[in-house]
């Protein structure tokens, strides 16, 4: 016996109510709830399947040998590895960033392996049309089709080793009467077709959108229903791209991936301090290097800063690559530990190469950089800066300093830390000398 009813659902977060109101009560966002018609069937329970199975742990056998290789060494690294069968990844970022690009490598990469490739938001022959740019020269099965119920038939029917779903934001069922990208379509698709990848031991990939907050589209209950979440990062501008596990149930969640954009695709950097630091000027006042841990791989990044005499009764603060929160409480503490007169001065932080930084040892150099640029000398070239800054003006240690310091030696600098003095004043005027 069908039962048919309607729920307010929201957009953002996935809260469910019985009736309107112009700002959700869970998230607090406005206008974010829709009218969603929710249609399921009253069974009876004794007569539902009850064919569970039970395993001892004893009993179930894991081996790491079955993960499979996407081809790509930099995404395998995020993976844990590579690709479990089964495993269902949603890869989320910004439109235009290479989600489709990176999938469309990986499915060329796999010539031994039977891609099906669903195209929801392109035609099958703009997909050729991005193969005959990457110059691949694999086979992969185009599908176009919105219709999870006819996806996940065409999976059981066809049973490929890889399924690329691009991307789940189009993708509706006709079970549910919401529009396509509804939290109730995005939700119930993603769940059938994680179900029949897990039956069938085939490793899917979701592409999802993200929202103008920078969130993934529609709820984020759809975090829990994959297995892994690999985030996209970079600006679109530059040829840097960083790919990130948010989440990972068969894998670290501290690794990280760096790709270059060009013509021909993304190409994974191997070796990414190298590649930020191609272009650094020594000698010049505001420059200094840190070594930064993405995950659990070190990578060395400039560090650039501009002090010059504010114009306006209030000084600016502008952050590029790093917390701008984090930059003001640096400036204080420079300004009451440190002596520097940084009241009137207007203050520019960049992070060269377009990356995002949130880790706190990057704090001295930002310190010994807006120290250097306001003092108008420069740093040694050849000394990398890790340290964390306290609010008394202290230099603290970090965590894998030594990891840190072999990446640093690897291209011929000299960590300073918290060696180089207990406060950043101390750290400013020896390295300054």
């Amino acid at each position: 016996m069908a039962k048919t009813h309607s729920q307010f659902v929201c957009q953002q977060c996935g809260y469910t109510q019985a009736g309107w109101a112009g700002r959700c009560p869970n998230c607090g966002e406005w206008n974010s709830l829709v009218e969603t018609t929710i249609e399921g069937k009253v069974q009876d329970s004794k007569s539902k399947n009850q064919s569970g199975k039970i395993y001892k742990l004893s009993e179930v056998k894991v081996s790491e040998s079955q993960r499979v290789k996407t081809g790509e060494e930099e995404l395998d690294n995020v993976l844990g590895g590579g690709l479990v069968p089964g495993m269902t990844v949603l890869v989320a970022g910004e439109p235009g960033i290479g989600k489709s690009t990176l999938l469309t490598q990986v499915a060329l990469n796999m010539e031994k392996t039977k891609v099906l490739y669903v195209c929801g938001e392109e035609s099958a022959s703009q997909v050729a049309l991005r193969v005959k740019r990457l110059m691949g020269k694999g086979e992969i099965w185009l599908f176009e089709s919105t219709d999870a119920d006819e996806i996940a038939a065409k999976i059981q029917a066809e049973k490929p080793g890889l399924v690329i779903i691009d991307s789940i934001q189009t993708l509706t069922t006709t079970d549910l009467t919401g529009g396509a990208g509804a939290v109730g379509q995005v939700r119930e698709c993603a769940q059938r077709l994680t179900d029949v990848a897990k039956r069938m031991n085939i490793p899917l990939f979701l592409v999802g959108h993200v929202t103008k907050e920078g969130n993934i589209a529609g709820p984020r209950v759809l975090e829990h229903v994959v297995d892994t979440v690999l985030w996209f990062e970079g600006e679109r501008s530059l040829s840097i791209r960083l790919v990130r596990a948010v989440k990972n149930r068969f894998g670290p969640t501290d690794e990280v991936g760096v790709f270059e954009m060009g013509e021909k695709g993304l190409t994974g950097v191997a070796n990414p301090s190298q590649f930020f630091l191609a272009e650094r000027v020594k000698n010049v006042p505001g420059s200094v290097v840190s070594v930064v841990m993405e995950g659990k791989r070190p990578m060395l990044a400039e560090i650039q800063a501009l002090a010059v005499a504010s114009l306006s009764p209030i000084p600016r603060r502008v952050a590029t690559g790093v917390d701008f929160a984090r930059l003001q409480m640096l400036v204080a503490v420079l300004t009451a530990r440190a002596g520097l007169r940084l009241e009137g001065e207007d203050i520019f932080v960049n992070v060269t190469g377009g990356i995002r930084l949130a880790d706190r040892g990057v704090d001295l150099a930002i310190c010994l950089a807006i120290a250097s640029a306001f003092l108008k000398k420069s740093l040694p070239g050849d000394v990398a800066a890790v340290g964390e800054i306290g609010l008394l003006g202290e230099v603290r240690t970090v965590q894998g300093l030594e990891r840190r310091v072999r990446e640093a030696k690897k291209l011929g600098y000299r960590v300073a830390s918290a060696e180089s003095g207990k406060s950043v004043a101390a750290a400013i005027k020896k390295l300054m000398a």
